[in-house]
């Protein structure tokens, strides 16, 4: 897997580090080299990836999004945070109204589910535009997560999230934010209202596909929750 190439970089950087006979210079540069030569590397193995998914007959996510998914992904399994080999990505720069939510199997390179999520009532209308770590703003958290154990709340079966970016996402199990399913997300609530439904912060789903999403994916598997305005900038953000 490219998350074992993490290791190698370090070992050739800490290498260079120890050398005193390199001057700055000549280390600097090397270091430069051997990271531009490491990200190439991985944009390549991800894009390969990218190209031989298996839709399953849903529609691919762009490749930026899974991408910076995918890269989290690969580091978070290098630390131990995450254990399974599956992906959640979910893509808040799309209208509400499209499926921007995609389950991924990564062992098998298969697209499991594209559904419907709602955003949380005061990121936005039909497109998320803000997005908080606090309680009571009822607003959705970008950034990585861990996915934790179900439990049975006042939305049936529920799926605890755990935030991995310090000040971004990490008040998510405090808040409550959680994946549930919702009445409000499905196309007949689209179709009388003009836009899906909103949570109080929470990846809300369809009511016909909670069960077998949570089941899927609960147990520290990653999920990613992607938009624009962030940048990305993960490796100082997540939580070891």
């Amino acid at each position: 897997m490219i998350y074992k190439i993490y290791p190698l970089l370090v070992f050739f950087m800490l290498s260079f580090a120890k050398d005193s006979k390199s001057t700055p210079e000549i280390k600097k540069a090397t270091v430069k080299t051997f990271a531009k030569v490491e990200k190439l590397a991985v944009d390549s193995k991800i894009e390969s990836i990218y190209n031989t998914l298996n839709s399953n007959h849903f529609s691919l996510p762009e490749l930026k999004t899974f991408s910076e998914a995918l890269k989290g992904f690969y580091l978070l399994k290098e630390k131990g945070v995450i254990q399974k080999d599956i992906l959640t990505l979910i893509d808040f720069s799309l209208s509400s109204n499209t499926k921007r939510l995609w389950v991924i199997d990564l062992t098998t390179n298969t697209i499991l589910y594209n559904s419907l999520v709602a955003h949380g009532r005061n990121t936005g209308d039909e497109f998320a535009s803000t997005f908080s770590n606090s309680n009571s703003s009822f607003k959705s958290s970008l950034g990585f997560y861990s996915t934790g154990e179900i439990y049975r709340g006042k939305h049936g079966a529920s799926l605890r999230l755990d935030g991995l970016e310090r000040g971004v996402n990490d008040n998510a199990r405090e808040r409550a934010v959680v994946m549930h399913g919702a009445d409000y997300v499905s196309e007949s609530f689209i179709r009388n209202n003009k836009r899906l439904g909103r949570s109080l912060g929470c990846p809300a789903i369809p009511l016909e596909l909670t069960d077998e999403i949570i089941e899927t994916i609960k147990n520290k598997s990653c999920l990613y929750i992607y938009h624009p305005s962030r940048s990305f900038a993960m490796e100082e953000k997540l939580i070891s």
